[in-house]
């Protein structure tokens, strides 16, 4: 079975590492360790944020654990047998959304896409070649990605990142 904790350090590379963060155009305003203010207002680390405590231990642990309730345990990561695999689908969870991974999950392994990695895709999921699976997901995030700067230009100052981040993550 998959494990968080290498997961957890290529997402939080991929996410720019424990720093604070305030980048125009960010529809997630202010992001500490790639934790948006504007979407999750309501994590604890906040506190030591606002407090200026960067350095404090408790900090550090709230991310882990923010990352492993939110994202982790939402796409089932414990339940996927290839690492590659839960390490894909948890990253681009992190950085699109726990529902529109498991989607695109759902997509490339050719199960009815409800938002949802339950038994059915799991299943799917641990039968795939990891190699193939990653890099069909791959495609499909980078159209994911088109889709969202068409659809609002703004966002397009993002896509480089975003596209860099897929083809990081498929080799």
């Amino acid at each position: 079975m998959a494990d968080f904790d290498p997961a957890f350090e290529i997402m939080i590379r991929n996410e720019g590492g424990f720093r604070l963060t305030d980048i125009p155009g960010d529809r997630g305003g202010q992001t500490y360790a790639g934790i948006a203010r504007n979407f999750h207002s309501a994590w604890p680390g906040w506190a030591h944020i606002d407090a200026g405590r960067l350095d404090s231990p408790d900090l550090s642990k709230q991310v882990r654990d923010f990352y492993k309730t939110q994202f982790w345990d939402r796409v089932s990561g414990d339940a996927i047998r290839e690492q590659k695999i839960a390490e894909a689908i948890f990253d681009f969870a992190v950085n699109a959304g726990v529902g529109t991974s498991a989607k695109l999950a759902q997509l490339a392994v050719d199960v009815v896409p409800d938002g949802r990695i339950g038994a059915k895709t799991l299943e799917k999921l641990n039968a795939q070649n990891p190699a193939a699976f990653v890099l069909e997901f791959a495609v499909l995030k980078m159209a994911r990605y088109a889709e969202i700067c068409n659809r609002d230009r703004t966002q397009s100052k993002f896509l480089l990142g975003w596209l860099n981040r897929t083809i990081k993550g498929a080799v």
